[in-house]
């Protein structure tokens, strides 16, 4: 695999692309096409990792945004699995962490290499607290511990298929220790692979070498290993997330048990993140947290990276006002055109291998391409997942007017909302005098809309992936990474500035 870093670009180069980028959107460009030097353009064999931050690598670099209608766990299992990730949203009462930190739990439980931490039971323990136990952490195997953690036994839905629970304990169901294919130390996926099929079994329980549990390996994960081979995994062979803390309130708490609970990322995301807020926030969890993979964001400006970088974060979230959900141009008239405000940050980001995260303004799938080459890593997307089944919400049916026809045919619809709009304000309640302040009478930076229910994000994430690829081949590269070094060597070759009627004849259809 290549390097996932953004190639360094040259000073000089980038001044002048600036100059022509100035209040440029995504919109008003064409890229030239070059010689193509790919055969297919095959998503397996091309290779597009980027950096999320400066320790975590995706192998797709799209991001799923943190908002409370777009990424909870069933969206940040399919990022991550499709070889991108989800940033857990923390719309969530203040004081009521809980909640985010069990949809983290979901992510890191779905998949593993080894579950070093599996759910476990005693042997004296009733059989209906053990179905109790498996109906509510949604698991079909429990291990048998005594209290100092050796293995007893294992204890399966079949064990307890058709078993008087009532008056029965875990023993009496179980299969005993004696009975299982255990291996003693720490094994390789492979090896696991052989000796489970060697012996015909479905669990393999890792132990010491005085039995205590080390962990435990499935052949359902060992499967999904092989069939989800982009999956953005931790080193244990968990799916990675991400979850956002805001930065005042119960941030901190927050942070504290995501991290307890394996999150692998955690995002500061506030609507400036060029300010004195920011400022002590980032101060405050690299106190207490030392050094945690930490985003913080939006800036939209060369000032504002620099602002981030000095204070020692991971990776930066660029897009001041360009998402589909946010109204702060409207209501402030500050921002940045999205193409200027990644240049101008990747100019001061470049050489640091802190990644810049492209936040909004991707409105169509060729505008990936465009975020990823003006001086996005990985571009992070909402109103597109917003529609989706993984998305939180329900489906509502609307009246829709068919001009052709003139008649009224009912939709399905999904609701996207800012963070900062009032009704997500409202549902949060994030602010720390809020029994003193009216919502309303806050500035809100945001709005709610309906957004049509489109079916599953995985399809969405696998269509961009293969125009991604296409841009790649158009581009006259093998790489996402080949092309950036390509583009940004010579700019002028591929930016095409577009008129009117060129960005109509383009975009408008």
């Amino acid at each position: 695999m290549a390097s996932a870093d953004f190639p360094a670009v040259d000073a000089r180069t980038i001044a002048s692309v600036l100059q022509l980028v100035r209040g440029a959107t995504f919109d008003d460009f064409l890229l030239a096409p070059q010689h193509s030097v790919l055969e297919r353009r095959d998503p397996s064999a091309i290779d597009l990792s980027c950096l999320l931050s400066r320790h975590i690598v995706l192998r797709r670099p799209i991001v799923s945004a943190n908002m409370d209608t777009v990424t909870r766990a069933p969206m940040a299992i399919v990022q991550a699995e499709e070889g991108g990730i989800g940033i857990i949203d923390r719309g969530f009462r203040p004081g009521d962490i809980r909640p985010q930190v069990r949809e983290v739990e979901i992510v890191k439980r779905t998949q593993h290499g080894v579950i070093a931490d599996p759910y476990s039971i005693g042997p004296d323990a009733p059989l209906d607290e053990a179905a109790a136990l498996m109906a509510r952490s949604r698991v079909g195997t429990l291990v048998v511990v005594d209290d100092r953690r050796k293995l007893k036994g294992l204890l399966t839905e079949r064990d307890l298929r058709f078993a008087p629970t009532s008056g029965s304990r875990v023993s009496d169901r179980m299969t005993p220790r004696d009975k299982l294919v255990v291996h003693p130390g720490p094994l390789a996926p492979v090896a696991a692979e052989r000796l489970m099929m060697a012996h015909k079994v479905k669990k393999l329980p890792l132990v010491d070498e005085a039995d205590v549990l080390l962990g435990l390996i499935t052949a359902k994960d060992l499967m999904r290993q092989t069939r989800l081979p982009f999956a953005t995994r931790d080193e244990q062979g968990r799916l990675r997330v991400g979850a956002a803390i805001g930065a005042k309130g119960d941030y901190l708490e927050r942070a504290a048990e995501l991290i307890k609970a394996g999150v692998d990322v955690l995002v500061i995301d506030i609507a400036h993140g060029h300010s004195i807020v920011m400022d002590r926030a980032i101060a405050e969890v690299r106190k207490r947290f030392g050094p945690v993979e930490l985003i913080a964001g939006n800036v939209g400006t060369s000032e504002g990276t620099r602002f981030l970088l000095d204070r020692g974060v991971n990776g930066i979230k660029v897009g001041i006002g360009p998402g589909g959900g946010c109204t702060t141009r409207q209501t402030t008239s500050f921002g940045v055109p999205q193409v200027q405000a990644l240049v101008e940050c990747r100019k001061e980001a470049s050489g640091s291998r802190v990644p810049l995260i492209a936040d909004g303004g991707v409105r169509r799938h060729g505008a990936l391409i465009a975020a990823l080459l003006f001086g996005g890593d990985c571009t992070m997307l909402g109103s597109a997942f917003a529609g989706t089944t993984e998305a939180p919400g329900e489906v509502v049916h609307k009246s829709v007017l068919l001009p052709e026809s003139q008649k009224t045919v009912k939709v399905p619809f999904k609701v996207l909302r800012g963070m900062a709009s009032i009704e997500a304000i409202r549902d949060r309640l994030d602010v720390e005098d809020a029994d003193r302040v009216e919502i309303e009478a806050l500035g809100a930076e945001g709005t709610e809309v309906s957004v049509p229910a489109v079916g599953s994000a995985r399809a969405i994430v696998r269509d961009m992936v293969k125009h991604i690829c296409s841009s790649i081949s158009y581009g006259g590269a093998a790489s996402l990474g080949e092309l950036r070094e390509m583009f940004w060597r010579d700019p002028m070759r591929y930016l095409i500035k577009l008129s009117t009627s060129g960005r109509r004849e383009s975009y408008d259809r």
